[in-house]
This record gives C-alpha cells, sequence and structure tokens, in this order.
C-alpha cells in the first residue's frame, strides 16, 4: 500500500528510530504537532520523493503544505503523479 510505502520512507529517510511505520497515523498532520517535523525534514522528504517516485513537486507554498499535510496527502500526490 503507497501509504505504508511513504510512512517507511519518512522514517528511513529522517531517521526516525524510535517509529514504527503502524505507529504513524496517516491523517495525522506532519508538522509542528503529528509527528513534529520541521522545514529541513520536508526538504529532505521532498527529495527522497522526487528520487524515489519521480514525482515533481510544486514551488507554490500552498500548494507544498497542502501535500506534505498528512501521509494520506502525499500518498495521493505520488499517486496522482504516477498515474498520469
Amino acid at each position: 500500500m503507497l501509504e505504508q510505502e511513504v510512512k517507511e520512507l519518512i522514517i528511513s529517510v529522517l531517521q526516525l528510530e524510535d517509529i514504527a511505520a503502524d505507529d504513524i497515523d496517516a491523517e495525522a498532520p506532519l508538522f509542528v504537532e503529528g509527528l513534529g517535523l520541521d522545514s529541513i525534514d520536508a526538504l529532505e522528504l521532498g527529495v527522497a520523493l522526487q528520487q524515489r517516485y519521480g514525482i515533481s513537486l510544486s514551488a507554490d507554498a500552498a500548494d507544498t503544505r497542502r501535500h506534505f499535510a498528512s501521509v494520506r496527502a502525499l500518498a495521493a500526490l505520488v499517486d496522482a503523479q504516477r498515474t498520469k
């Protein structure tokens, strides 16, 4: 399942050793509350998503915030771009 892959990618790229994929709620926020990621984490994760799935990310800050809101939103972005 794509959401599971995205969770595992987040854990791997950001070296979240104390968190298992099953511990991450697909709808929970990734930033501030939720996983508590920051802008550097977003950059690293964006690069990893581009490399793994060949997606392109918008330079528009509002789009980026929307796509990086949760695991579910990231999975939807990957899925939408893979089916084009």
